[in-house]
């Protein structure tokens, strides 16, 4: 992401959801020995991002913007996030913590893209954006798919096999789906 047409580059990690269908907090959750926010921290550097936060609750470590208003959304998370970051970002990449298998590779298709930035379709998240393409009349309690059409966000086809990586672990199922797919042993209790 730190290429000469996208000098500056910043992620926010998206952490402020309540984890009900997981039972369990999703960004300290344990993925081969490691919680899924450090996972997604690195994923976010391995890009070239100099520059993570978090947005919601908890504090894990990274500078946080805690949520306004308690599980207020994810564009609540994008924009405090992005308030939180200040001037001076030309590209913004935003993660969801419950997707930590995605890889650079998969993410490849959405660093490419010039413009205002890219979303997988039908997967608003992660996303790829200039926060000059943010739209002055966007709300908190917007859902993402109407953030990434009225930010004008070019909607790429992901490959099949990244789409369970894509939606990330929800549930229980979703997230030893997951583990397994990634050859990695199921943490015991």
């Amino acid at each position: 992401m730190t290429n000469p047409q996208h000098p500056a580059a910043a992620a926010i990690i998206l952490t402020g959801g309540a984890s009900r269908r997981m039972g369990a907090d999703k960004a300290s959750q344990l993925w081969a020995g490691r919680r899924a926010i450090d996972r997604v921290a690195d994923l976010a550097r391995s890009l070239g991002v100099a520059r993570v936060v978090t947005a919601g609750l908890t504090d894990f470590g990274l500078p946080n913007a805690p949520d306004a208003e308690p599980y207020s959304g994810p564009v609540a998370g994008l924009l405090a996030g992005l308030a939180l970051l200040g001037g001076g970002v030309d590209r913004l990449l935003v993660l969801a913590v419950d997707a930590p298998t995605l890889t650079a590779a998969d993410l490849a298709p959405l660093v490419a893209v010039e413009g205002p930035g890219a979303a997988f379709a039908g997967y608003p998240l992660p996303m790829l954006l200039s926060p000059d393409a943010l739209p002055a009349e966007a709300q908190a309690d917007w859902p993402l798919r109407r953030l990434v059409e009225r930010a004008g966000l070019r909607q790429v086809e992901p490959d099949t096999a990244v789409i369970p990586r894509l939606r990330g672990a929800n549930t229980p199922d979703e997230y030893a789906a997951l583990i397994r797919a990634a050859g990695w042993a199921i943490p015991g209790p």
